[in-house]
């Protein structure tokens, strides 16, 4: 897997990257919705036997037009590269989007970007791709200049759940900060996923007999504080069941930001700066302020028993959630 970051000094797309087809979005989470419009993408290169690729835009463009109040991203891009190379696509291009680049005419990106530069042979998108400034680009658009410049054009339409609700990134982060990640994960297609550095704590949990691997997620993530059944994936690929506190670690201390704090079942070592991710599998309970370190142990207790048996015998839903998280 190739990730092309297009910057100011605009060099050249690698020739064996020229001529494919060109899967274009945000593609936030990879969700099931997002995975129709690539999946046809994988598929029309195929047929057409031409590299696949996805195009798609960093930062993302509602953080660039609101950044303080910046997008809970349900995949930052290493771990969204991570699951489109799972999916089979041979690049990812990042291209940088700022307030500049909105103001580029549609039919700028259509010549420059996806003519000149892309060479696409192909481009599939969702139904209500918008592009250009003021969203002047649109499907009929992207078809007719398809026509124009030489490449063809593919849209798919929305995907929906069981064929009532339509799947989308917002519902999605919904349901993370609910707590729900087991629906969640039937919408993404995989266990929700995060992932982070290792970074030292209090250390606490290592003189309670509970040393745990700690992440601090992006201030703007939603996931509802408390305890999880997780999978803890280290860079090597080495997977463990653990149990996850998401929170604020109430019964010892009273501020600061919240901790995604892992137990990693039978494992000991040194992660300190190992960039990990953890998978999670289940809501246990929330996070609770025990009455002194003895009871708050116990619950640990409960809570890894709990895990285990959770993650007991479980089974992928389906080919990405394989290759992420087991």
């Amino acid at each position: 897997m190739t990730v092309f970051h297009r910057n100011e000094k605009k060099e050249p797309l690698p020739s064996a990257l020229r001529g494919g087809v060109v899967a274009i979005g945000n593609f936030d989470g990879v969700h099931r919705g997002h995975q129709a419009v690539l999946s046809r993408a994988l598929e029309r290169a195929e047929a057409l036997g031409v590299p696949a690729l996805v195009l798609t835009f960093e930062p993302h463009p509602r953080t660039v037009f609101n950044p303080d109040k910046p997008v809970f991203r349900l995949t930052p891009p290493s771990l969204r590269a991570r699951i489109l190379e799972a999916m089979g696509f041979h690049s990812v291009i990042e291209y940088p989007f700022d307030r500049e680049f909105s103001q580029r005419s549609a039919e700028d990106f259509v010549q420059s970007i996806l003519g000149d530069w892309l060479g696409a042979k192909e481009v599939v998108t969702g139904f209500d791709f918008h592009f250009g400034k003021g969203r002047e680009g649109g499907p009929a658009y992207l078809m007719q200049a398809g026509s124009r410049h030489g490449f063809g054009v593919c849209l798919v339409d929305a995907f929906r759940d069981e064929g009532t609700e339509v799947i989308s990134s917002s519902r999605i982060r919904g349901l993370i900060a609910e707590g729900n990640v087991s629906e969640a994960a039937g919408l993404l297609g995989y266990r929700y996923t995060v992932e982070a550095e290792i970074m030292k704590g209090q250390q606490l949990g290592r003189t309670l007999g509970f040393p745990t691997a700690n992440m601090h997620l992006p201030p703007e993530a939603t996931l509802k504080p408390g305890i999880y059944a997780v999978r803890f994936r280290r860079p090597d690929g080495i997977i463990r069941d653990g149990v996850a506190s998401f929170g604020y670690r109430p019964t010892v201390t009273s501020n600061g930001d919240p901790w995604l704090e892992t137990f990693i079942f039978d494992f000991s070592g040194d992660l300190y700066g190992e960039i990990c991710s953890v998978s999670l599998f289940g809501f246990l309970r929330d996070e609770w302020k025990f009455d002194g370190l003895d009871p708050l142990v116990a619950q640990i207790h409960k809570d890894a028993d709990e895990a285990r048996a959770l993650l007991s015998g479980v089974k992928p839903i389906g080919a990405l959630d394989a290759a992420i998280a087991f």
